[in-house]
C-alpha cells in the first residue's frame, strides 16, 4: 500500500531510520510516533519508497 500524500511518504521514512536505529525515537511526534508503534518494518518502506511526484502535500 503506498503513501497517499508526501506527508504520510515523510513521517514513514523518520519513522523507518528510528526503527532502525539511525535516529532516536524520543524525536519521533505525531504520525511518526503512532507508525512506529503500529507498522512493521516492511510496511514503512513501502510507505517510505513511494515516489512523491503527483502525490498531495497533506491528506485530504
Amino acid at each position: 500500500m503506498p503513501a497517499t500524500s508526501k506527508a504520510q511518504q515523510k513521517a514513514a521514512g523518520a519513522t523507518l531510520a528510528a526503527k532502525r536505529g539511525e535516529e532516536p525515537k524520543s524525536k519521533l511526534k505525531g504520525a511518526s510516533k503512532q507508525m512506529e508503534k503500529s507498522m512493521s518494518e516492511g510496511q514503512l518502506e513501502e510507505f517510505a519508497s513511494t515516489k512523491r511526484k503527483g502525490l498531495p502535500n497533506k491528506k485530504g
